[in-house]
């Protein structure tokens, strides 16, 4: 009887000891599963915190949009209100009709051609390189 409680007791320590040590490695795992957890949480905060500015920025966009949007409709109303008064007035003056649909000097039109730029300082060094202006005489 006493070998039977003594093994009876040495399986109790046995099945103690591995239920302890089963318990430590889920201790381990827990803790490493609340860490992740914690790391999981964080990149989406981070990735929340991101997704409002990203709305915010489409939203300040849309808004300066709309704004552009408004003021190119204000414009053209402006470009439809001028070219309607300038046909009044060409319509009116037979003077300023025949000045209006002549040519413009070579001069003049030599000013407005330019070759075509890819950087500003294109045009800067074109322009310092361009030929003067012919002196009155």
């Amino acid at each position: 009887m006493n070998r039977w409680l003594l093994s009876l007791g040495a399986l109790l320590l046995t099945l103690l000891a591995a239920s302890q040590w089963q318990n430590q490695r889920l201790l381990q795992t827990l803790a490493h599963q609340q860490q992740r957890l914690g790391e999981a949480q964080a990149t989406l905060t981070t990735r929340d915190a991101q997704i409002n500015q990203l709305k915010q920025q489409i939203q300040q966009r849309e808004r300066a949009e709309l704004a552009l949007r408004q003021a190119l409709n204000g414009a053209q109303g402006l470009t439809l209100q001028r070219e309607k008064r300038l046909q009044e007035l060409l319509n009116e003056n037979k003077k300023l009709r025949d000045w209006y649909r002549t040519g413009l000097p070579d001069d003049v039109i030599r000013l407005h051609q330019r070759p075509a730029f890819a950087r500003p300082g294109d045009y800067l060094r074109w322009l310092s390189e361009s030929q003067q202006l012919p002196h009155p005489r």
